[in-house]
């Protein structure tokens, strides 16, 4: 049987707080300067903002409804992936370097931002639960897709070329593909717990 502290509660949702506030602004600049990566990436901060959600609404549940709940969020981390493969063919579609400085300084807003959430969750992050595995990868692999995202924006600034950008989009899509095996997984261990074979 998981317990969730209300340390845990409320670190969920300050972390749910901040993915949803920098969502915004990531995404009007990906909007702005046409960028793959920070398209993806802002998704992402809204995926992100969903699961912290679905964790704080599943918390009080059994443990049979909280795998459920695991299943639905591999599903929902999924999303950002299937956003960044379209972001890749409209980029194929009108070819274009974005803006490599607004590139670079808000991939640094969101590192920021998700080295924050992954700081705040670093202690739960051994927990059995699909539920706290689910936030501690998104906030964890996010960071790592930011730190692509600046270096592509250096990248941009000596090569004005929208291939960087491209190249990151795709590597946050198989994040998010391994993200949500591993959440699935942990939903079907938690599932097979509650139903041994005898």
């Amino acid at each position: 049987m998981h317990t969730f502290s209300s340390s845990f509660k409320k670190v969920v949702f300050l972390v749910a707080l901040l993915n949803f506030a920098y969502f915004w602004v990531e995404y009007d600049v990906a909007i702005q300067i046409g960028s793959v990566s920070l398209f993806a990436d802002s998704i992402d901060f809204l995926e992100d903002t969903a699961i912290n959600i679905l964790i704080l609404v599943a918390i009080g549940w059994s443990a049979h409804r909280r795998s459920q709940v695991g299943f639905l969020l591999a599903g929902i981390i999924l999303i950002p992936s299937i956003s960044t493969l379209w972001m890749v063919w409209q980029k194929f579609i009108h070819p274009m370097a974005p803006d490599a400085s607004l590139l670079t300084y808000t991939g640094l807003g969101a590192l920021i931002i998700n080295v924050s959430c992954a700081f705040l969750l670093v202690n739960f992050r051994k927990h059995t639960s699909s539920l706290v595995k689910a936030a501690f990868l998104s906030a964890r692999n996010d960071a790592f897709a930011n730190i692509a995202i600046i270096a592509s924006g250096l990248m941009t600034v000596y090569s004005a070329s929208m291939w960087p950008d491209l190249v990151v989009g795709l590597g946050i899509f198989a994040m998010n593909l391994d993200a949500a095996k591993a959440v699935f997984k942990a939903a079907r261990q938690e599932r097979a717990a509650l139903n041994p074979v005898s």
